[in-house]
């Protein structure tokens, strides 16, 4: 018997043709039903790109879109049967799983990565599993455009801005000025440099890295040279940057401090970000010259728009598959039962501001002093206390700090002063989590506080602190991070707190006198705690 095909090939093509039609309605039908459970992902991109250091995000997709119809062109349509889009499917299904996860624990990072994860899932489900992982470089670099978790940042921000400072104070020492680093203030004497978070590096590091690794994609040449520009790229923009903080101060020091100043500062940011830009290319040029047939740096790479445009064509043709309708419904029904869903409750926790902390606890008398106005917008705490308590036959006052944050989960979050304290010129030595048992005089449980000797100078100081997070007391600030979520989860709260407690040691006095002065006011001061902090 001859088939319907054989005897009509005109109408095999119009119904393939109708086909792919229907299959692009259901890939677009795919798109439009995955906004809803994205959304808070899009909204919280949205937000970081108009922040100066993720202000390159809109050009990663851009980039993205270049690379994958590039390799397109590596990926023809076959005229075989493609039988493995169902780990697509799965994939797909684990996004949107994911997504849900993160609109539920309030965390929008999480829903950014999910949906990174569901633009993978659809290229394995529209090209095959084999055939989709030939796009995993156009993929992978759409993690460029995410912010960074935010005790992350605050790491990197605070390592690179000590790093910055050290290699640039060097520089301003080899010009013959003299000038004195403590922690990130470069003093020159007369006028002194706050090392800045705007000044850590950041704002070039993101994008240099999202530039090296587009150069390694598209650079023809051996793997160990794709290697070497995509690991120099950090330590050049660093170093980069390091040499503008220099030359910002031999100016400063030789101009007057407007060299620190509006256009100029952002001038010089931009010419370091060309340098480091034509350095990586001078890098590639080098590589090439050392290959026994090198090759001009414009054949190295493989900047070629040609064909771009039928790649762009074929994507309207999609073939209609069963695995493509199925993904739809169910991306369409995770958005609906989200949409459905009641929004997880954020439960209010009263407590007392700290403006009504206690000034005199038994003979203990305060003095409460605010932040600088810098470093209080930094720490971005909804409330905080700052205050020294002496005692009557004391050797040396306490110090107490709590900053308190209503929520943990959408950017903000507690800083922890293996962190900051550095940036003021400290040195940590010495930590390690320590068992406070306190329960006869306070009636708290056991429990752990990281303890600390810091020193600047001939300054020594013992440091206790803890992450107050609903009741518990945690000493690791990732495991707090993981608690947050957790909590947010099964009771809809995350809110926390950071506890610090210092004092000085004293010329003649052990650490063990310090510790046992800190214990003292602890006792008397932590049944204080649960009226600010919620338990």
């Amino acid at each position: 018997m001859v088939s319907m095909s054989e005897t009509n090939p005109s109408g095999s093509l119009r119904h393939n043709l109708a086909a792919h039609h229907f299959g692009g309605l259901w890939f677009l039908l795919c798109c439009i039903a995955s906004i809803p459970v994205f959304w808070t992902g899009f909204v919280s991109l949205g937000d970081a790109w108009i922040t100066p250091e993720y202000s390159h995000g809109p050009i990663i997709p851009v980039l993205s879109a270049y690379l994958f119809l590039r390799d397109m062109r590596k990926v023809p349509p076959t005229a075989r049967p493609v039988t493995d889009r169902w780990p697509g499917l799965a994939v797909i299904t684990v996004s949107l799983l994911i997504a849900i996860f993160g609109n539920l624990v309030r965390i929008p990072d999480i829903v950014t990565y999910a949906f990174i994860l569901w633009v993978g899932g659809m290229i394995l489900l529209t090209f095959g599993f084999r055939r989709g992982l030939l796009f995993w470089t156009s993929v992978l670099h759409l993690v460029y455009m995410l912010p960074l978790p935010n005790f992350l940042y605050w790491q990197l921000t605070i390592q690179l801005q000590l790093i910055s400072s050290e290699i640039g104070v060097w520089f301003v020492r080899m010009m013959g000025i003299s000038v004195f680093l403590e922690g990130n203030v470069i003093d020159l004497g007369i006028y002194k440099l706050q090392v800045a978070e705007a000044c850590s590096g950041l704002r070039y590091l993101f994008p240099i890295l999202s530039f090296s690794y587009v150069f390694c994609v598209l650079y023809n040449g051996p793997v160990w040279h794709r290697i070497v520009i995509l690991v120099s790229a950090a330590p050049i923009t660093v170093l980069m940057n390091s040499f503008r903080i220099g030359v910002i101060g031999v100016l400063v020091d030789r101009y007057g401090i407007e060299q620190a100043e509006g256009f100029l500062h952002y001038f010089e940011g931009w010419v370091i970000f060309g340098a480091c830009v034509g350095i990586l290319f001078l890098l590639a040029i080098l590589m090439q010259r050392l290959q026994r047939n090198p090759k001009p740096i414009a054949d190295a790479l493989d900047i070629d728009f040609h064909g771009i445009g039928p790649q762009l064509a074929r994507i309207s043709i999609i073939p209609l598959t069963r695995p493509l309708v199925i993904t739809a419904l169910i991306t369409a029904l995770a958005s609906a039962v989200w949409l459905a869903a009641p929004r997880p409750a954020t439960v209010s926790v009263e407590r007392d501001p700290f403006a009504f902390f206690p000034p005199i606890i038994e003979n203990w008398e305060s003095i409460t002093t605010a932040l600088d106005t810098q470093v209080e917008i930094t720490l971005a705490a909804d409330d905080y206390l700052q205050a020294t308590y002496s005692a009557p036959g004391e050797a040396a006052p306490v110090g107490f700090f709590s900053a308190y944050y209503h929520k943990q989960t959408e950017g903000s979050g507690i800083h922890s002063p293996e962190v900051c304290l550095p940036v003021g010129g400290w040195e940590m030595f010495d930590i390690r989590p320590v068992d406070i048992a306190l329960t006869e005089t306070t009636g708290w449980p056991v429990f752990q506080s990281n303890r600390a000797i810091i020193q600047q100078g001939l300054n020594r100081q013992v440091v206790y602190y803890w992450f107050e997070q609903r009741g518990r007391r945690i000493t690791n600030d990732f495991n707090a991070k993981l608690v947050t979520i957790w909590d947010s989860w099964r009771m809809g709260r995350s809110d926390g707190a950071l506890v610090r407690y210092t004092t000085p040691v004293m010329p003649g006095e052990s650490l063990a006198d310090a510790d046992a002065r800190i214990m003292r006011f602890m006792a008397l001061s932590l049944p204080e705690l649960p009226r600010f902090l919620p338990q």
